[in-house]
């Protein structure tokens, strides 16, 4: 007999692993529960809206977000190798962090998981381009953003070590 924890974890360990290969908007409730096996209903019943399923996915990581950007660094180079660890450790849900939730502008209401997830987005940039940046550090802090994120959510078959390797040395060229 299943009991709902262990459907609440299969539906989680499903949402986790679509939201990273397709992204959240593309994911719809139908999808998780096709692969789960369970109805569109029954996943609905544990997790309604489908907001929750991503504030449930991205809860572990509160902690070392918070860290991460509540540290002072001495250097830049030293906050990058912080992030790179962040985006590695939590490469399965980093899609949802850099893009997914904090890109649709348009909904995010004042305290919701979006607006939660874009603040943490623009902090993190704010914090790689210091004050007054110039166009190229702006530019370079964007796509050093895009780099940890794909290199991460694409690489969920590598080991850590290795992926945390490649990200350093790519990082090292911003």
């Amino acid at each position: 007999m299943t009991t709902p924890d262990d459907t609440r974890t299969r539906i989680l360990a499903a949402a986790r692993e679509l939201f990273a290969e397709r992204g959240y908007a593309a994911t719809s409730l139908a999808d998780i529960a096709a692969v789960v096996g369970l109805t569109k209903t029954a996943v609905a019943y544990h997790f309604h809206p489908k907001d929750r399923l991503a504030a449930e996915l991205l809860s572990p990581s509160a902690g070392d977000m918070l860290a991460l950007l509540g540290t002072t660094y001495a250097t830049r180079q030293e906050f990058v190798e912080a992030l790179v660890g962040f985006a590695v450790r939590y490469r399965s849900v980093i899609r949802l962090f850099m893009e997914d939730l904090a890109a649709d502008d348009s909904s995010g209401e004042p305290g919701s998981e979006r607006e939660k997830v874009r603040t943490f987005r623009d902090e993190i940039y704010a914090k790689l381009v210091g004050d007054d940046p110039t166009p190229e550090t702006r530019l370079k802090s964007w796509a050093l953003l895009g780099a940890l994120q794909w290199g991460a959510v694409k690489t969920m078959d590598l080991p850590e070590d290795q992926v945390r390797a490649a990200l350093l040395e790519a990082a090292r060229a911003y």
